[in-house]
């Protein structure tokens, strides 16, 4: 008979399972990935990019209607990784990343992202908001 130990969950906010492509920008690189699940203080996602504990990285995705209640939106979250699981070359690497802000980006921003392809340049302004700590 085996027990299953208990875990405390520590999330004060509401995670959401989220499916899409998204950009990583880190130190002046940009990397296709995907996202796993996203929560209003962090984001969790994987990457061909080998990417260490403490690095800065700005990511861009679309945010689905699902989440935003209204039209799907462009965001650009800033943040910095606190876990990296996998680290193995030519495989995905799971990325967990505390957000500390995040920005919207006007509809009209012609940035877009191919699935694992291929990535085009940060856009331009928006509306920016900073998460509480």
């Amino acid at each position: 008979m085996s027990i299953d130990p208990i875990r405390l969950e520590r999330r004060a906010g509401q995670r959401f399972e989220l499916h899409v492509p998204l950009a990583v920008h880190f130190e002046g690189r940009t990397a296709p990935g995907f996202t796993q699940d996203l929560s209003g203080r962090g984001i969790f996602f994987y990457t061909e990019a080998a990417l260490a504990d403490g690095t800065v990285v700005e990511l861009t995705f679309t945010m689905p209607s699902e989440i935003t209640l209204a039209e799907s939106m462009r965001v650009r979250c800033r943040g910095r990784i606190l876990r990296v699981s996998g680290c193995n070359a030519g495989a995905k690497n799971g990325i967990a990343v505390r957000l500390d802000s995040y920005q919207y980006l006007p509809p009209d921003d012609c940035e877009s992202i191919v699935p694992l392809a291929r990535t085009a340049a940060a856009g331009s302004s928006g509306e920016r908001r900073t998460f509480p700590r």
